[in-house]
């Protein structure tokens, strides 16, 4: 399943974020919740978390320091758990302060898997891509990065 969209949702008292109904099927195996690089976290299918990490992060020898940099920083701030009865995730406080989740979240399809912001963060990164998307296509035409 590929994840599209936009939507709001608040976290509740206990740290808990309601994925939207679209997004909960793809997520009925588990998933892996983890800081992303940017100011937001990412939300994987385990299945697709696994993947992600064998064709990306695994390749690369943890001789080197970038590599074992990789490994830790994805690694330490992940999290994995299911989906409660009422399609929520509950967000550990480490990742919270990480992304500065407090209050309205926007969550945000990314393809393969879920972008977590605060409304604030998401609000201006989505204005400062606005004006870069013909760039960053053009950049990337013929790349498989």
């Amino acid at each position: 399943m590929a994840f599209r969209g936009q939507h709001e949702h608040s976290l509740d008292s206990k740290d808990r974020l309601t994925v939207p109904r679209k997004f909960r099927a793809a997520l009925d195996d588990g998933y892996v919740l983890a800081k992303g690089p940017d100011a937001c976290l990412w939300l994987y299918a385990t299945k697709d978390f696994d993947a992600m990490e064998q064709r990306y992060v695994a390749p690369h020898s943890p001789f080197g320091s970038n590599a074992r940099d990789l490994r830790r920083m994805l690694n330490a701030s992940a999290d994995e758990g299911e989906l409660d009865a009422a399609g929520r995730i509950r967000i550990p406080e480490p990742l919270k302060s990480m992304a500065g989740l407090d209050g309205p979240c926007s969550v945000i399809g990314a393809g393969d898997y879920i972008e977590i912001w605060s409304n604030e963060a998401w609000t201006r990164k989505n204005e400062e891509l606005q004006g870069q998307f013909a760039d960053v296509a053009e950049n990337l035409a013929g790349s498989t990065e």
